[in-house]
């Protein structure tokens, strides 16, 4: 048994539980149209659009979270993959880019030095693909 991978696995499920009921909830609670007076201009309609399309793309993170937690549990636990490490290494490689494009993006968008560790998911994928990189050099 990798424990690296078991951990990471472990917490990557509770990002996805919490993705999932917490984030959804956070998501539907700014409805455009449930926080703006009920006559419809064409720049509600827009950003209700915008509004809409972002909670699906929110929603497509589940996936990458079930799959990842999924993978992590079976390099943790089975022998089915034989590449242990190379899969690992990548795993490491990816977790880190997602810690990269956090803070790119909280850089981009200009926000205060508090939102960096209110907003401090860059926190826990560097912290993810540091111990999957251990983990990857454990197997």
């Amino acid at each position: 048994m990798n424990y690296q991978f078991a951990i990471v696995g472990g917490l990557t499920s509770l990002a996805l539980l919490a993705h999932v009921f917490g984030g959804i909830r956070q998501s539907l609670s700014i409805e455009p149209s449930k926080l703006t007076s009920t006559t419809r201009t064409a720049n509600l309609e827009a950003l209700d659009r915008n509004w809409v399309q972002s909670v699906c793309a929110f929603q497509l993170i589940t996936v990458d979270l079930f799959a990842l937690s999924a993978l992590l549990f079976l390099l943790a636990f089975t022998n089915v993959i034989q590449q242990k490490q190379a899969v690992g290494l990548a795993l490491s490689a990816f977790y880190f880019l997602w810690g990269c494009l956090w803070l790119i993006q909280l850089i981009a968008l200009r926000r205060k030095a508090k939102d960096y560790l209110v907003l401090g998911h860059w926190i826990f994928w560097f912290f993810c693909s540091a111990l999957i990189y251990w983990g990857a050099l454990s197997t």
